[in-house]
């Protein structure tokens, strides 16, 4: 189990992200669709999608979702860059390495596809600048997406090898929050091995 309750979540008991693996895939896919985890469930609520979780989360936890409308809506931009404008691009190299990576039409294609993601990163560095986070020094849930989304491409140095990117998933993998659920999801993997 992944348990949320790092996030000062306005609720006694914590909300919890789970990977069922005990339930046939057949159960698993009446809760989603497309057969991914993370899925949550919260009270009866079922809730499948990074995003739609994080989210539905934020409601809960000022640290994610700020409720100052400016602030909130800036957080949500950024959650959405993340999911959008972002992970499409590292998904595409990552798929190309893990998947395809002896498939001579891979060995072509990567190059371009590590391209189209160095100007993604670049455009998101760029914005990032010097600050500690991306809408300035207070983290958020489009913190929480985008460092999600950068670290997909950890077998690689197209993130780490640009300084301000690489300071930037520093800081938001540090925090204890990230460490503890960081930790929960890994636990969660060796327990169904």
């Amino acid at each position: 189990m992944i348990t949320i309750s790092a996030f000062k979540c306005e609720r006694p008991e914590p909300v919890v992200l789970t990977l069922d693996y005990a339930a046939s895939l057949r159960e698993y896919r009446a809760l989603q669709p497309f057969g991914q985890v993370p899925i949550l469930e919260d009270d009866g609520l079922v809730l499948f999608e990074s995003g739609a979780i994080v989210l539905h989360i934020g409601e809960r936890s000022e640290t994610l979702l700020p409720k100052e409308a400016g602030a909130r809506a800036r957080a949500i931009q950024w959650l959405v860059a993340a999911l959008n404008s972002i992970e499409p691009f590292m998904m595409n190299v990552a798929l190309i390495d893990i998947l395809y990576a002896n498939e001579e039409w891979a060995k072509l294609r990567r190059p371009g596809a590590v391209a189209f993601a160095q100007r993604r990163l670049s455009a998101l560095s760029k914005s990032l600048g010097n600050k500690p986070f991306l809408d300035g020094h207070r983290f958020t849930a489009g913190d929480l997406m985008m460092t999600t989304v950068l670290r997909i491409l950890k077998h690689t140095d197209i993130v780490s090898g640009d300084r301000c990117l690489a300071g930037y998933v520093e800081r938001c993998t540090a925090r204890p929050a990230f460490k503890r659920a960081l930790d929960a999801q890994i636990a969660d993997f060796r327990n169904a091995a």
